[in-house]
């Protein structure tokens, strides 16, 4: 049987023909996650995932639709991951791996990257070479205060630049908050992902920063000066200590916010955390993501001039609901949404 993990030797031993049709559409690229797990953590992952062996170098495939920048990273082992149990209070001190996080989490290859709240790990199941995770010291991860949201976000940036001196071509750096199961986090401890990919930015990351230089071609203006203005005209938009904050109108799910600003910053963190805590303290949200999408952090050819730092956060809704917040609609149409972003920007302008 034909295996995922082998697409790129498979593509490389089709006729000519099929070849050259087949790198039209698809661009296939594989990397080796590696990772350097403590003794004390070998039993869980035997039996988590079989044995230590296979975890310790894994191949990661990307695969990347050129045309419509649909992208999937696959690792067979991500379906071993452990799962987050139903309820919060189920939490048992003694079984959850990141309350000791330097005995029962692997490092990277560079090591740990550690902060005023936090620490570095490898990603035990990767979903790219160089994938790690930020560990909070808080378990809670609803419990968080300004000078905590932004040690999290400093320290995945000093994550990313280590990463990028073990390998100078990964220079595309993502950021990802899960805040509990309903928005795909496996472990409830408070923790975020970090990534350091190759070739290009993420497929999504990538097609906004095409988009915007084919509105700069068209009409001569800054798409992402153009999105504030357009928000900020209707009443969803604010400026606040430099950073522009938007109540999404076209949000991916509920209650989406926006920030943008022209680097990372002080400013910024600050925003992100009264944003946060507007959606937790104000508005009920329980449940969220929260993603930083931003330029390179080494030189690169291709042009991401007037492309700001952006940080999106979004809802996922009720966390001991069994209802998925995400259907047919959103991963094949247009999101269907039922907050308001009108509420959301009331709520924020309070706020700031």
């Amino acid at each position: 049987m034909p295996d995922i993990a082998d697409l790129d030797k498979i593509v490389d031993g089709l006729k000519a023909e099929e070849k050259e049709v087949f790198l039209r559409l698809f661009r296939v690229s594989a990397a080796v996650g590696q990772i350097r797990p403590p003794e004390t953590m070998h039993g869980w992952i035997k039996a988590q995932f079989g044995s230590v062996e296979q975890t310790l170098n894994q191949k990661i495939i990307r695969v990347t639709n050129l045309i419509t920048f649909e992208e999937s990273l696959f690792n067979k082992l991500r379906a071993d991951r452990p799962m987050a149990p139903k309820e919060y209070s189920e939490v048992v001190v003694g079984q959850d791996p990141f309350d000791e996080p330097e005995k029962n989490t692997p490092g990277d290859v560079f090591g740990r990257v550690t902060g005023k709240y936090c620490i570095s790990a490898g990603n035990v199941a990767k979903y790219d070479g160089l994938h790690g995770v930020i560990v909070f010291n808080e378990a809670n991860p609803l419990k968080f205060t300004a000078d905590q949201v932004a040690d999290y976000i400093d320290t995945g940036l000093k994550w990313a630049y280590r990463a990028h001196q073990v390998d100078s071509e990964a220079k595309y750096y993502f950021f990802m908050w899960n805040c509990l199961w309903k928005a795909g986090a496996s472990l409830v401890h408070g923790h975020a992902q970090v990534a350091l990919t190759r070739h290009m930015h993420y497929a999504k990351i990538e097609r906004r920063r095409r988009a915007a230089i084919s509105y700069r071609d068209r009409y001569g203006s800054d798409y992402f000066g153009d999105l504030y203005l357009a928000h900020r005209y209707v009443g969803c938009g604010i400026e606040h200590d430099g950073v522009r904050v938007l109540a999404h109108l076209t949000p991916v799910k509920e209650k989406e916010v926006v920030l943008m600003a022209p680097q990372t910053s002080d400013a910024l963190n600050k925003a992100v955390y009264i944003a946060l805590s507007c959606l937790r303290d104000d508005l009920g949200v329980s449940s969220f993501n929260v993603v930083v999408q931003m330029p390179p952090i080494a030189e690169a050819e291709e042009d991401w001039s007037g492309f700001p730092v952006m940080v999106r956060i979004v809802d996922r809704g009720d966390p001991d609901s069994k209802v998925s917040d995400v259907g047919a609609m959103e991963l094949y149409a247009a999101s269907v949404i039922a907050s308001d972003p009108f509420s959301v920007a009331a709520a924020l302008k309070k706020r700031l």
